[in-house]
């Protein structure tokens, strides 16, 4: 059975949420076509959709590559999840058992990925929580967009070095579930805005740079040069008389109309 474009965007989508690709990664047409066995024109579309998605972006003469957000996008990004979230949370109502159900299982898998020693089905599946709560709440298109942004947040995480505990996220899914389950929808929607800030708040982000301070200060003027010691002896040689006729002539006259205008300015 040949593979679909849409196949080899989910499984690229997958390896980032695992953080198996990360920022940057190069994205080569032909090694694709050869993994996938199937032709360019098949991974160029594949290829296309995640960049319509913002999840790699295309370099004229370098490629195809994964995206590095920036400190602007990480920020974007995660704002869109906490809205995102918290609204979908409050418009959902009441959760069915199905449904609950499902999330149990998801948090199952997840508890069980922390004791494992396989950190990307664990990454994995703490992103997709976020996934399966939009799916078990009834809106499969807030789905779809969740997991575009929760494969940022990821490489956002690990471009940034986030510090965030898997157990801890683990732990703050729980709260939420747990909380669904009662029915209290408003103390769900804090907890999830509240583990969203605290992943973004984890994130290792450097204070902003003066981009020109490696170059100021390598062409910053030296003290105790030769040319300084030459400028020195120079004045020396001068002789008194002269020395007081250059700054005479320095120095600009009463009826100098340059000193009027200036001193108008």
């Amino acid at each position: 059975m040949s593979i679909s474009a849409p196949d080899i965007s989910a499984r690229i989508i997958e390896a980032v949420m695992a953080q198996k690709l990360a920022p940057g990664a190069r994205l080569g047409e032909q090694q694709l076509a050869m993994l996938f066995d199937c032709s360019r024109t098949i991974v160029r579309e594949a290829l296309t959709r995640l960049a319509a998605r913002g999840i790699v972006t295309v370099s004229a003469r370098r490629g195809w590559f994964v995206i590095e957000p920036s400190q602007d996008e990480a920020r974007e990004a995660f704002e869109a999840r906490r809205v995102i979230e918290s609204g979908l949370i409050r418009s959902a109502g009441a959760i069915d058992r199905d449904a609950l159900r499902a999330l149990k299982a998801h948090l199952k898998r997840e508890k069980a990925a922390l004791k494992d020693s396989d950190i990307g089905q664990r990454s994995y599946l703490l992103g997709d929580f976020h996934v399966c709560l939009a799916e078990c709440l009834g809106n499969s298109l807030l789905a779809d967009t969740l997991r575009d942004f929760t494969a940022r947040t990821t490489l956002i995480a690990m471009r940034y070095q986030s510090s965030h505990d898997a157990a801890q996220s683990c732990d703050d899914h729980v709260r939420i579930v747990a909380a669904l389950e009662r029915g209290d929808s408003a103390a769900a929607e804090a907890l999830m805005s509240e583990h969203i800030g605290s992943v973004q708040s984890a994130l290792r982000v450097p204070t902003p740079t003066d981009p020109l301070a490696q170059l100021r200060d390598a062409l910053a003027p030296m003290q105790g040069t030769a040319a300084d010691a030459r400028g020195e002896a120079q004045l020396l040689r001068t002789t008194p008389a002269r020395r007081g006729r250059k700054a005479a002539a320095a120095e600009p006259s009463p009826d100098d109309s340059s000193t009027y205008l200036g001193a108008l300015s």
